[in-house]
């Protein structure tokens, strides 16, 4: 007898353009009502209704009541991580396959929301210096090991609770292989929590008209360069 993970209906669920395009409008973190989905996905209402369905029953989405209203997100963390993955093996990503960049690609392509952390050139860029510090090291498949004193007493500093955070599959931090710079960034808990800190200390900010745009302010900037010694753009 062969026991094999049986992954088809699951991959067919990610292969439709339409369900494809809505998951990734989710990746930032939000729920949104069906039929902001639909416009946002090109389709009709009546086949956004019908995605959704095959995305809530394949386990992809979940929803929430709000009164009258309904909301769908991610179901975890985990299709987030699924949805960058996949797009580290498209050769030529679509947004950036045609030169130059747009203004509001390389936006983006510099700094986004990745789910519940932040991904990107400046995303990769702190996980190298932290790397370099001895404050992260690589362990164990895709976990971040986290046990140099200086690095726990940095992360607390930026808005890590190390007494009250939740491990994840992962542990407390994780890789997750950054689909632009095919590169790790920092993921998981504890990339949630600096992500989450620094959007509130106003390290960063979060761009009103496309949700997963992600912008370093200045005192983001002035913050990085004495935490870390980075010089970004």
């Amino acid at each position: 007898m062969r026991i094999e993970a049986n992954i088809a209906p699951v991959a067919a669920l990610f292969a439709e353009p339409s369900r494809a395009a809505m998951l990734s409008v989710l990746l930032d973190g939000r729920a949104l009502p069906a039929g902001e989905l639909a416009n946002l996905a090109g389709v009709s209402p009546t086949a956004a209704s019908a995605h959704l369905t095959k995305l809530i029953d394949g386990g992809l989405l979940a929803v929430e009541a709000e009164g009258r209203h309904r909301y769908y997100r991610l179901a975890n963390t985990g299709v987030a991580q699924v949805m960058e993955e996949l797009s580290v093996l498209i050769k030529a990503p679509a947004i950036f396959r045609t030169p130059p960049l747009s203004p509001a690609a390389q936006a983006l392509r510099q700094a986004r929301s990745c789910y519940d952390h932040l991904a990107g050139e400046v995303a990769v860029a702190i996980a190298v210096a932290l790397e370099n510090r001895g404050w992260i090291v690589r362990g164990e498949g895709k976990r971040y090991e986290i046990e140099n004193k200086e690095g726990r007493t940095w992360f607390a500093r930026n808005g890590v609770n190390f007494q009250t955070i939740k491990p994840g599959r992962h542990g407390i931090a994780r890789q997750c292989l950054d689909w632009t710079e095919r590169r790790p960034h920092l993921a998981g808990p504890v990339g949630a929590g600096l992500f989450a800190h620094w959007c509130k200390t106003g390290w960063l900010e979060r761009d009103d008209c496309h949700p997963r745009l992600v912008k370093l302010t200045a005192l983001g900037r002035r913050s990085l360069r004495k935490e870390l010694g980075l010089t970004l753009g």
